[in-house]
């Protein structure tokens, strides 16, 4: 296995679901597959002999909830990721998700597609989340501005909270990409943070708080 490939740990207690899974990874190498579990306790048993790079776990698994669940990992592994995976898309739990710090929440029904994009998500960015969840922060933010951030940084926050990147940015506001890059070095300075990836947990943690 190649040292950059990342391992991922399932957990899911749908055993129909498996095989998507083992085709998953079958079909994108890029990602290995650590093991697929039907519950934490059995995941947390596995876990050092193992050692994944990141969790895709449902949210409800008959002996311990997914979510609760993530402070076991952490402390197993402090820096490892956790996508938590739900047909629910109720906020409160998503809400509860990351404040027990999830890196990513995905509902179903999850495609191979929608799954690959999410792992690269979290491996480049450092969180992922599905679309509709993203909607309502995204509504949330619409309906206020902060302050701290002019007009022009309001309208770029809304499309970095969308995934845009730069140049879809400059396209959809018609600005140059020199002026994206401005505006957005100064959202880093006023939230205190040195990449997108940061810019969007603080983001994250902002809307969760004014949400509470």
């Amino acid at each position: 296995m190649q040292s950059n490939v990342l391992k991922i740990m399932i957990i899911d207690n749908d055993t129909q679901s498996h095989e998507g899974y083992r085709y998953f990874f079958e079909t994108y190498t890029d990602y290995a597959l650590a093991g697929i579990y039907t519950s934490v306790n059995d995941a947390l048993k596995e876990f050092n002999s193992v050692m994944p790079d990141i969790i895709v776990s449902e949210v409800a698994i008959p002996d311990l909830n997914g979510i609760d669940a993530i402070q076991y990992f952490r402390k197993l592994k402090a820096n490892i990721k956790v996508i938590m995976l739900s047909a629910d898309s109720d906020f409160e739990q998503v809400k509860k998700a990351f404040k027990n710090q999830a890196n990513g929440y995905l509902t179903k029904p999850l495609t191979n597609a929608r799954l690959h994009h999410a792992l690269d998500s979290i491996k480049f960015e450092g969180a992922a989340m599905s679309h509709d969840i993203a909607s309502k922060l995204i509504s949330m933010f619409q309906s206020k501005s902060y302050d701290s951030f002019s007009k022009r940084e309001n309208q770029i926050i809304e499309f970095l909270c969308q995934g845009s990147t730069y140049k879809m940015i400059a396209e959809r506001l018609f600005i140059t990409a020199s002026a994206v890059n401005f505006h957005i070095q100064n959202i880093y300075v006023k939230l205190n943070v040195n990449s997108k990836s940061e810019a969007l947990v603080k983001l994250r943690e902002m809307e969760l708080k004014e949400a509470c």
